[in-house]
């Protein structure tokens, strides 16, 4: 059985320990007492070296704990170092989460579901319908208020029929190791925390996602929060600088640059549309009837999108007896567009050519469109939807 030293002192992050069994290859290895952390309740394993040699992964086995090693290792005895920088940043976010977990259930009602350390950011999923943006901001302002208040978080261990207003019940028996924030928390625990919610630093919450029942919070504490606030300011003010205007005023400028893309972009697709129904009318008016007494009209092109031809051939087929077909060589696809008088459905027709060349698509007696997979087959199904009717 590994003897867990974290379970003790998170800070701890050097240790000797004796070789209690290895693998053949002397590339895991099985020690007397550890300190470190294995991937365990949302949290990653540490990282570090054994003797030197890189940890690569720390596997939780029930008795005893694998450290897998980038190279063997064959001392009987060995020294531990901990990745500090790794483990107390991992500290920090497991002892935010402790403290978000708790705020969001007190303010908002919202128990948590589960939890995820990532390498940049961190999540929680919780049990609610939805969370407004002032939820979001009342909770964030409430953390940290916790976190200047320098509370004491301290581990015990207690039997789990007498550990009471813990924040979730936890289906364990027997001894339970409980991480608690003065007068604010209490939780069934195995993960590594800081002494005192002032070493969580600042707490920021960024991100909310609907995930099937659930709303899940992206959140970063201490030197995360910390970057991720530079990096966010850093953005705005390049953004500000685009504008010549000062920071505060930047989301005013953008809004106002939306507004007139979107403005512009509406005109645009007025005059797109206009210039497709002249051009419409004018192809028309430029093809001879043929001899069955119908206007028709193939356009290919090397690549695009149907969207291209749809204003055209639209136009094109508001007239009498008339018959647009537009194709792109890539991807393969083909337009078909007819005219109310022409006696031809163009939804029929595209789907009963479509069938024998593992085509799809579709539409209605005017127009329709298809996909095709290969060059090959859009010849085909050209030949097909011109073939005389």
């Amino acid at each position: 059985m590994t003897e867990r030293l974290y379970y003790q002192d998170s800070y701890l992050h050097r240790f000797t320990a004796r070789v209690v069994g290895r693998s053949g290859d002397g590339m895991t290895l099985y020690l007397d007492r550890t300190a470190f952390y294995p991937n365990s309740g949302g949290q990653p394993s540490d990282r570090g070296a054994v003797d030197g040699v890189q940890v690569v992964d720390i596997v939780d086995e029930g008795d005893r704990i694998a450290h897998r090693l980038a190279n063997p290792v064959e001392a009987a005895e060995v020294t531990g170092v901990i990745d500090w920088a790794r483990r107390f940043d991992h500290m920090q976010q497991h002892s935010g989460q402790h403290l978000l977990s708790a705020v969001f259930a007190d303010l908002c009602g919202a128990p948590t579901v589960s939890f995820h350390l990532g390498a940049e950011v961190s999540t929680i999923d919780l049990d609610a319908a939805a969370l407004s943006a002032d939820q979001i901001q009342a909770v964030e302002s409430r953390a940290n208020e916790a976190v200047f208040a320098c509370l004491p978080i301290t581990v015990s261990y207690e039997q789990s029929s007498e550990a009471l207003e813990l924040r979730k019940a936890s289906r364990r028996e027997g001894t339970l190791r409980v991480i608690s924030i003065e007068g604010l928390d209490r939780s069934a625990c195995g993960g590594t925390h800081v002494r005192s919610t002032g070493e969580i630093g600042p707490i920021l919450l960024r991100k909310l996602d609907k995930i099937r029942n659930t709303v899940r919070v992206e959140f970063l504490c201490g030197r995360r929060a910390v970057r991720r606030a530079r990096a966010d300011y850093m953005a705005l003010a390049r953004v500000a600088r685009m504008f010549s205007v000062a920071l505060d005023e930047a989301p005013a400028a953008v809004a106002g640059l939306l507004d007139s893309a979107r403005a512009g972009e509406k005109q645009r697709r007025k005059l797109e549309n206009e210039l497709a129904r002249y051009q419409g009318r004018e192809l028309y008016d430029s093809t001879p009837p043929d001899a069955a007494g119908f206007r028709r009209v193939v356009r290919r092109a090397p690549a695009g999108s149907l969207d291209d031809f749809r204003g055209v051939a639209q136009s094109f087929s508001s007239g009498s007896r008339a018959v647009f077909v537009g194709a792109v060589d890539e991807p393969p696809a083909l337009l078909l567009a007819v005219s109310g008088d022409s006696g031809l459905d163009a939804g029929k027709i595209m789907k009963s050519a479509l069938a024998s060349l593992a085509g799809r698509g579709g539409g209605n007696q005017r127009i329709a469109q298809g996909s095709v997979p290969s060059r090959d087959a859009l010849d085909k199904l050209l030949a097909a939807v011109t073939a005389p009717r």
